[in-house]
């Protein structure tokens, strides 16, 4: 390619919008170009990278035995109201109406299409398993999109969808994309890693989401140096304190905490760790019959130390709370406290409250918890000396750096992440919804098993620049990079030498399958090399007059901090020995 017939489009400065740096960067590279909020046009350069990210992905999922196939963006509502999905998914879910008035979804996902088709087609037990995949486009209306490619409405994504016979060859389907997930973030060239994540209410344990580390990924990823432990933030479990709880060694006292509602201010104030706080957060549960009415509610108190901090994922699988709990109202709070929150405890309670306890809380002696009035707190608390012993005693809390880990073999450390892919089995929620069912080797019925597995091919390459840019513009690895090499003549037009030499070193890549990029455009030295480092191709050559007389060229790595001289006749060698 000759970069007088690309489209190249550098911008000095980003928009005011653009707030992380893969947005500023793809922005000013004149990789994307916004349309609407959350909705980007790909241009040429950018469309390069998401072909290769593509490219990559296929022939991975291609090996695996999946079977590419392409599903409608626009799809009835009837199969989304199967599942229930039309109605809970929320305004995350774009709904739209045909001239006939009947109801659409624009995809987000295609679990619903998918097993359809399937449901369809496979008859017997002898046609599985299967697994069909797509590269297609989604949309997901996210109440804020934002970070450009990283969280927008519009986005690609690869959907995998396995489908099996029965629950260990679902498990052996999973595995092997969970293997073809390795060698694709493999070749990508990025650090990631893969982490055990949250089943959610499908329940199970197998679940991992594919993160590339970056300082400024949305996601805390938790994992122990010394092993192969790794989760989410959500999945990490907090291991029970490995000491016994201590005797009582203080009177319970109603104490005076003038005007300090928080854990941070009444240890301060008491000059007292804030490990010896405890922390109450008051839920809800409710039962509804089948008009919607509420036929039974309960409130919760649930207590965590005064450093921690609560982790809604693993209070949802408290017996009681599994089927969802709400932060109770003020109202509700009042009724059961009589007091606001800032100063609640279980002490002088209005109405009895069901307990659930941190693993933490469970083992600590003269707490601190507030006092159920405004303005005091109640010190030296101790469970069966001043209160029963907890209702419950579970795992509520998220993770911090230093917990010992759950293998045994170390503590845990804490760093960021860009979530890019996640592999999922999803047993029969789906066919089950859907009555997908085969007959299997006794001549029953039975629902298919199902896993689904998403890559973000648009959200990929935004990730890589989170993790690989620098002050000059984007660093990308070779495998995503729009062009591997540029080959920069100085003042082709000046002289013939060096338009010679660069045509024929352009042919002589280009013979050799490189992805290289000639500029030709006549642009000063510092301008033409500003637009490459910007848009981050990692490989440059450049020919200049004065280098050609002493047979010399210079190649530079876009890591690199200077340039270095090689000989014009080695240089073909050179380059390509550098090349991943």
């Amino acid at each position: 390619m000759k970069a007088s017939r690309f489209f190249i489009s550098t911008l000095k400065e980003a928009p005011a919008d653009a707030e992380v740096a893969s947005h500023q960067l793809m922005m000013r590279a004149g990789l994307i170009k916004k349309l609407g909020a959350g909705i980007y046009s790909y241009m040429p350069m950018g469309l390069r990278v998401i072909r290769k990210v593509e490219a990559i992905v296929r022939e991975e999922m291609n090996r695996a035995g999946a079977v590419e196939l392409t599903m409608p963006v626009v799809q009835p509502a009837e199969l989304w109201q199967e599942t229930g999905r039309f109605a809970k998914m929320g305004p995350e879910l774009l709904r739209i109406r045909d001239r006939h008035d009947r109801d659409y979804i624009v995809q987000p996902t295609s679990e619903e299409v998918v097993t359809d088709i399937m449901r369809q087609d496979i008859k017997s037990y002898k046609q599985l398993p299967r697994n069909l995949y797509q590269i297609q486009t989604k949309f997901r209306d996210e109440r804020r999109p934002r970070f450009g490619l990283m969280r927008g409405r519009e986005f690609i994504m690869k959907d995998a969808y396995s489908f099996d016979r029965d629950a260990d060859s679902a498990k052996a389907s999973y595995e092997i994309m969970a293997q073809a997930y390795r060698r694709i973030f493999d070749r990508f060239g990025l650090r990631y890693r893969a982490v055990a994540a949250d089943s959610g209410a499908i329940g199970g344990d197998l679940s991992e989401e594919f993160q590339v580390i970056a300082a400024t990924g949305e996601d805390a990823i938790v994992y122990c140096p010394d092993s192969d432990y790794a989760a989410n933030m959500e999945k990490a479990e907090a291991m029970a304190p490995g000491q016994a709880r201590p005797e009582p060694s203080q009177a319970m006292a109603r104490t005076a905490t003038p005007g300090k509602s928080t854990c941070a201010d009444v240890a301060q104030y008491l000059g007292v760790p804030l490990q010896q706080t405890v922390k109450s957060l008051v839920v809800t549960t409710e039962q509804c019959d089948e008009t919607g009415a509420v036929v039974d509610k309960q409130v919760w108190l649930l207590m965590v130390r005064g450093d921690h901090e609560l982790n809604e994922v693993k209070a949802n699988k408290v017996p009681g709370l599994e089927h969802g709990f709400r932060f109770s109202t003020l109202e509700e709070i009042d009724a059961h406290f009589g007091c606001k929150p800032g100063y609640l405890g279980l002490i002088n309670l209005r109405k009895p409250v069901r307990v659930v306890a941190d693993r933490d809380v469970a083992v600590m002696a003269d707490w601190i918890c507030g006092a159920n009035e405004p303005d005091f707190h109640i010190t030296g608390v101790n469970w069966g000396r001043d209160l029963p012993e907890p209702e419950i005693i579970a795992d509520l809390r998220n993770v911090v750096a230093g917990d010992a880990s759950p293998d045994g073999k170390g503590v845990l450390a804490i760093e960021r992440g860009i979530e890019v892919g996640h592999v999922f089995y999803l047993g029969t929620k789906y066919s089950r919804a859907m009555n997908a069912t085969f007959l299997d080797a006794n001549g029953k019925p039975q629902f298919m098993e199902m896993g689904c597995y998403g890559i973000g091919i648009t959200r990929l390459p935004a990730a890589a620049i989170e993790q690989n840019h620098d002050e000059r513009g984007i660093i990308w690895p070779d495998a995503l990079a729009p062009f591997t090499l540029v080959i920069c003549p100085i003042g082709p037009d000046r002289s013939p030498e060096v338009k010679a030499a660069a045509e024929a070193l352009y042919a002589q890549f280009l013979q050799a399958g490189v992805d290289v990029i000639l500029d030709d455009r006549g642009e000063r030295p510092g301008a033409m090399f500003a637009d490459w480092e910007l848009i981050g191709v990692p490989h440059r050559v450049t020919i200049g007059d004065r280098g050609l007389k002493e047979g010399q060229v210079e190649y530079q790595h876009r890591r690199d901090t200077e340039s270095t001289k090689v000989a014009l006749d080695a240089v073909f060698a050179f380059v390509t020995s550098r090349l991943e």
